[in-house]
């Protein structure tokens, strides 16, 4: 049983709540920009404890009557097939999905918004498509010298140039497929276009990390770092919130660079500013949400050296700079953590100098740790699932829960029929021959039972899997990471 520091219930009850209060402040509606994920916040699951991924989908449905989505989109990140890297799909596709998970949970979705649209080729394609599956689309522009020259910005010419989105409901929730995709310059377009209409609408932003209301140095806002080592953020205390309130809070580099800009912008709309500092315009409760800090604390320290291993794997694909590495390493430092403090990792790489191949290790929620080698049948990871359901469900070592008998003909129909050059199997195809064997074997029904156990549980790989392992890791809910190094001297990895 993962032990948690995190009152989910208690979260969904202040946050929903403090939306309807801002919601009130302004009157008629509320434009609130969503950053980070809807769905599927893993991070947040890892590094608070108790946090359920769908929590903050579970928190508007506490406000769906009231709530409409609005999607926004860069038309450059279409033309540029821009992917979301822990999905491994472009930006319009990511937008639909978005779509049909919304729909699926009752959360409507008004409309889409291309902004920084110039005509790209691509974008009046994703338009079309939107358009044809019933799907209203709106489009903003490229504003110049914005966000400085706020007189042009907040004028016909600016703003006013961009479509009016027609919206339904008090509550707007401003969303994007991922970063860059113009969620603040939407809202604040949208305020213009409401101001003028005599509608009294105003403006929020929802972000989970860094959570404003720990220290600055606390391990939870330390990992927001390590997750963001490419984007170059940095957590900095809001000095607009202690010189108007006497106060720390925690903030991030650009929205604190941006807060003079946004608040004259905002001025220049209103008439006056609601708003003293970046931290006044975030609702985000998380922090009032933990009730054991030792536990939240150790789990952002295990992320934060997650994260460095993500560093070094993507930059030995050459998806990485060197830069990130070396910055989570001094995160590292500043928390008082290194690859050491991961058990599994050690036992990985003792297994893999032992039987001179590829190894693997998982660490149970009682502490002991399992390992798992390469084979002529299995790979490492393959292995190591096995090795685990049996220990989870105390079945002797030296017993086969798949016969060799079931494993050869796989492995014949892989290479002599479908042409893979590997014969072993994947974890998928050793799961899929698990179930078969578990509809007459009790003994192999009673380890494939176990594999709900393995959620939130921690590997460790001595090399880079491949995305099929590694995908079916993430959907078990193991938390995997490797070592940057290929099995094989290739140059195409799959």
């Amino acid at each position: 049983m993962k032990v948690k520091g995190f009152d989910n219930a208690k979260y969904i009850d202040l946050q929903s709540q403090k939306i309807r209060d801002r919601i009130a402040q302004f009157g008629d509606k509320l434009y609130l920009e969503f950053g980070g994920k809807l769905f599927d916040d893993y991070h947040a699951a890892r590094v608070l404890p108790g946090f359920e991924p769908d929590a903050k989908v579970k928190m508007l449905l506490e406000l769906k009557d009231e709530a409409e989505i609005v999607i926004v989109i860069n038309a450059d990140a279409i033309e540029k097939n821009k992917q979301r890297g822990d999905l491994g799909i472009t930006y319009d596709l990511e937008t639909l999905r978005l779509i049909d998970a919304f729909r699926q949970i009752g959360l409507y979705v008004g409309s889409v918004v291309i902004t920084r649209y110039t005509g790209q080729p691509s974008a009046q394609n994703f338009e079309k498509r939107l358009t044809s599956l019933g799907i209203t689309v709106y489009r903003h522009y490229p504003i110049a010298d914005y966000p400085s020259n706020i007189p042009f910005i907040v004028s016909e010419e600016g703003f006013g140039k961009n479509d009016y989105i027609k919206t339904e409901r008090k509550l707007v929730i401003v969303t994007a497929p991922g970063p860059g995709s113009g969620k603040m310059a939407t809202c604040l377009s949208q305020l213009y276009h409401e101001h003028l209409r005599g509608v009294k609408a105003g403006y929020a932003k929802f972000e989970t990390f860094p959570v404003w209301n720990l220290p600055l140095k606390h391990p939870v806002n330390i990992a927001y770092e390590a997750a963001t080592a490419d984007l170059n953020d940095l957590n900095m205390i809001d000095s607009f919130h202690l010189d108007a309130y006497g106060e720390m809070a925690v903030n991030y580099n650009r929205d604190i660079e941006i807060f003079p800009v946004l608040n004259s912008i905002l001025e220049t709309i209103l008439g006056e500013s609601p708003y003293k500092s970046p931290t006044d315009m975030g609702v985000n409760m998380a922090g009032f949400a933990i009730y054991d800090d030792i536990v939240v604390c150790n789990a952002a320290k295990q992320e934060i050296i997650r994260r460095y291993y993500s560093a070094l794997v993507r930059a030995r694909q050459g998806m990485g700079e060197q830069s990130d590495v070396q910055k989570i390493e001094f995160l590292m430092n500043q928390v008082k953590v290194s690859v050491k403090d991961r058990p599994v990792v050690e036992a990985a790489l003792k297994k893999a100098e032992e039987t001179d191949g590829p190894a693997a290790a998982l660490e149970l929620a009682d502490g002991r740790i399992i390992t798992g080698k390469t084979s002529s049948l299995l790979g490492a990871s393959s292995a190591l699932i096995l090795n685990c359901l049996k220990a989870l469900a105390d079945i002797p070592d030296e017993i086969n829960l798949i016969s060799p008998t079931i494993i050869e003909p796989i492995q014949k129909l892989k290479t002599e029929i479908l042409g893979n050059h590997n014969p072993r199997l994947h974890i998928d195809e050793v799961l899929e021959a698990l179930s078969i064997c578990a509809v007459t074997s009790d003994v192999a029904k009673k380890a494939l039972d176990k594999a709900r156990s393995l959620k939130d549980l921690e590997a460790h790989s001595t090399v880079i899997l491949s995305r099929v392992d590694e995908n079916v890791f993430k959907k078990l809910g193991v938390n995997i990471t490797f070592e940057p190094k290929y099995q094989t001297k290739k140059l195409y990895h799959n």
